[in-house]
């Protein structure tokens, strides 16, 4: 486990939702890596941290990308989505990360 203590109420917060699309689904196939939203403050170890705890595996490591939110009309007025912070945990070989909630 990471020697870093972490506020785990803080850890808790970090992961805000898996991110289910093509793209994180060949890239979970390809390097065995789990894409997650986070929330905008997230550090790397701070994601490591949180998905160690919440999911008990091990993480190998972690990549970060930061996406600006597009500007989108809604009728009239004109609107931008949120900016996301995406991170794809990369897991150490053999480790597997359940999202679907059912028991194996």
């Amino acid at each position: 486990m990471s020697t870093l203590k972490f506020d785990e109420g803080r850890l808790m917060q970090v992961l805000v939702a898996p991110i289910v699309s093509e793209k994180a689904t060949m890239v979970a196939e390809k390097s065995n890596a789990v894409t997650f939203k986070v929330l905008q403050n997230a550090t790397k170890p701070e994601i490591k941290a949180a998905v160690e705890l919440l999911f008990k595996v091990e993480v190998a490591g972690v990549s970060v990308v930061n996406t600006k939110g597009k500007t989108k009309r809604f009728g009239k007025t004109v609107g931008r989505r949120d900016n996301v912070r995406k991170a794809y945990v990369m897991l150490k070989p053999g480790q597997e990360l359940n999202l679907s909630g059912e028991a194996a």
